[in-house]
């Protein structure tokens, strides 16, 4: 079997795949924050998977970016080079609210007793300037365990250049606290930016202990129930797989992982359906996320960061990640009135504990799911097929809070949440595509997650987007998209050359000794060294230009006529984001190269056509709230009983265990060959 488990801030979803019989089997169960691998056990027991019968398990978690967000990593000591202690401190001078005086720089993850600098120094161009001190590093590591430090960073000047110092300090460092785990930059990252660079690291080292503690337990556990060693595995923010010893010794690289999954998912639906231009929407229980696919592929970025805001410049960490926004709008989402009595939605959620007030397990406060509730877009006898029925009173107290300070009925304040939820949603949607130099008119949206198909054709009626696929088993999505990962390992070294064609040789060399290291990466996770392939792409500006774009590389030989069409694409791409073409040099920063390990995925098999009238799938019908459309009575369709070839008109819900699609006047749905809905929005023209 091929097993994908997700955990999320409310629920943790599994989707198992019998490759005998190509069956799926799907489990979702509220997440167990207090012991994360208890409800990973129940999804495998819900779904009554045979751990002896995995030969892959894929494992995307939110452990690393909530111990990022709650502060509950190691204390972690730094070793950088003398002179560089306050890099962390001092970070960027530009931040993205520029007008607010009352700014305070977001304060370091390593305090400055922790900081301690080390005799040493490379030029950039890795020229040893200053021999090493290995005293001054024993000293250092020995100054920060007695202060308490669980976990060491090292970091020093230029080491992506020539790592040599680094490497040996880091060797250093592990001989003298051998119970500590000791991250070096070298080893997460190669590329420029010292604040950057140091951040990374230090983020790293201080979510080690935690995420090594949590993944060997993961281990124990499901080998102890039989399943093979080798077979267990994690997904990587950069949309690949990688073993769970990677996982150990990298574990910034999961900052994203259960979000990279989805994405996954969009493409491989994309391929199925012959949709190359999407914009993914994945609304869970506690955010929102979404990206651009442009050709049927995902766009990868370094320049990620833990808790930006629009007035917090958050903290940098460089390694790949696919790249997607996010936002605190999901079904968890709290509503409440600020000091100046206007209505919030968001970011705080009501996570799995307690969870909305609907749930029944103790929720006071109103979220997005008792609003959509109160607005008939839910079953509250039908909430994951039954199996939590949803409390219709409880959900009407809690809105109560909100409507009764402003005058308002249950109903009308309920509609005004979803109201606010949207704007969000769709302020998050203009973020990938308009705000990034795409016309989303241009692309169709493929929304999943427990809450996407609810809020989808809403959101395309803003956007003008006219079409819509809601996926088979939207709330098991990102679990199914991380069946469709390959074992994946990226390296980004900054270069620094022109793009001329006297540079075509040093680049080709560059490339091809990159290629190698990351294929041996990926070997070494056991996938059949035939079914590695490479993608390259090179980080290009202007001559005097800060930032740069991310380009494609042509396959094979990389000539001069090859350089040649690189740089015309660079002009082509630069153009389409900044409006703007120059008649300039240009230089290549930094190459990036991805190897992949090919494994075998699985094919929805294509469901047997029906006659058009979808009259068997009806199941009776309820008023819903359309907002400034009315209040409608709406026909309620089961999806399972939807088969290929059968048409439903909106008004209408299409309704399945742990999701709501909500069909708006007007839409039209067409059930795919495959399973997935189609919705035509006709009045997104």
């Amino acid at each position: 079997m091929r097993v994908a488990s997700d955990i999320g801030g409310t629920f943790t979803d599994l989707v198992a795949l019998d490759e005998e019989t190509g069956e799926l089997s799907l489990a979702k169960v509220p997440t167990t924050p207090d012991a994360l691998t208890r409800g990973v056990l129940q999804t495998l027991d819900s779904a009554h998977v045979e751990a002896a019968r995995i030969r892959y398990f894929i494992h995307g978690t939110t452990l690393i970016i909530n111990a990022l967000t709650e502060r509950t990593g190691a204390r972690t000591g730094l070793l950088t080079t003398r002179g560089f202690r306050d890099v962390l401190e001092i970070g960027r001078a530009n931040r993205p609210d520029i007008y607010n005086f009352a700014f305070r720089k977001p304060a370091p993850f390593v305090p400055r007793d922790l900081r301690l600098e080390v005799t040493e120094r490379m030029s950039h161009k890795g020229e040893v300037l200053t021999p090493l001190d290995e005293d001054d590093v024993r000293r250092g590591v020995r100054a920060l365990l007695e202060q308490g430090a669980r976990a060491i960073a090292v970091c020093f000047l230029h080491a992506y250049r020539n790592p040599a110092h680094e490497r040996r300090a880091a060797e250093l460092a592990r001989e003298e606290a051998p119970g500590a785990p000791v991250s070096a930059s070298s080893e997460i990252t190669r590329e420029w930016r010292e604040y950057e660079r140091t951040s990374t690291t230090v983020l790293n080292a201080y979510v080690q202990p935690l995420a090594g503690a949590y993944l060997r337990r993961l281990e124990r556990s499901l080998t102890e129930r039989g399943a093979p060693g080798p077979a267990l595995h994690v997904m990587q923010s950069s949309g690949g797989i990688a073993p769970l010893a990677e996982a150990r010794a990298a574990p910034i690289r999961l900052v994203e992982s259960g979000p990279a999954g989805s994405v996954l998912g969009a493409v491989a639906l994309g391929q199925l359906l012959g949709e190359r231009d999407l914009i993914s929407l994945d609304i869970g229980g506690t955010t929102a996320k979404s990206a651009v696919l442009q050709g049927g592929e995902a766009r990868i970025t370094t320049e990620y960061k833990v808790e930006w805001t629009p007035t917090s410049p958050g903290y940098p960490v460089m390694i790949p990640v696919i790249d997607l926004a996010e936002i605190g709008a999901g079904g968890g989402s709290i509503a409440r009135l600020d000091a100046a009595g206007r209505l919030e939605v968001g970011p705080r959620s009501a996570g799995a504990a307690p969870g909305p007030a609907c749930y029944g397990r103790g929720g006071e406060e109103p979220t997005t799911t008792d609003a959509s509730l109160l607005c008939g877009r839910i079953n509250p006898a039908y909430f994951l097929g039954g199996a939590i029925p949803l409390d219709v009173q409880a959900a009407r107290r809690a809105i109560g809070r909100i409507a009764a300070p402003l005058g308002l009925t249950e109903a009308e304040a309920a509609r005004g949440i979803l109201r606010l939820a949207h704007a969000t949603m769709e302020s998050l949607l203009r973020l990938v595509s308009l705000r990034r130099g795409f016309d989303p008119r241009e692309f169709t949206l493929v929304a999943f997650g427990g809450g996407g198909p609810m809020h989808a054709s809403a959101l395309a009626r803003s956007l003008r987007i006219r079409r819509v696929v809601i996926p088979v088993a939207p709330a098991h999505f990102s679990a199914w998209g991380m069946l469709m990962a390959d074992l994946r390992a990226d390296l980004v070294r900054t270069v620094m050359l022109r793009a001329e064609p006297t540079s075509a040789a040093a680049l080709a060399a560059l490339l091809r000794e990159t290629e190698l290291e990351v294929a041996a990466r990926v070997s070494r996770g056991g996938v059949d060294p035939g079914r590695v392939s490479a993608r390259r792409h090179a980080e290009m500006r202007y001559v005097g230009q800060e930032h740069t774009v991310m380009i494609p590389l042509p396959g094979g030989a990389l000539d001069s006529a090859a350089l040649e069409e690189a740089i015309e694409r660079f002009h082509a791409l630069h153009e389409q984001r900044t409006t703007f073409r120059l008649e300039a040099a240009v230089e290549i920063v930094s190459l990036h190269v991805a190897a992949l390990g090919a494994v075998d995925r699985p094919r929805p098999s294509r469901l047997e056509r029906s006659p058009l009238d979808p009259a068997p799938a009806r199941k009776g019908a309820r008023t819903v709230d359309f907002d400034d459309l009315g209040i409608l009575d709406c026909p309620l369709y089961e999806r399972a009983r939807l088969r290929p070839g059968m048409r439903v008109e909106g008004p209408a819900i299409v309704e399945e265990p742990a999701a709501s699609t909500v069909l708006y006047p007007g839409d039209r749905l067409t059930v795919h060959e495959q399973g997935s809905l189609r919705i035509d929005v006709p009045s997104a023209g």
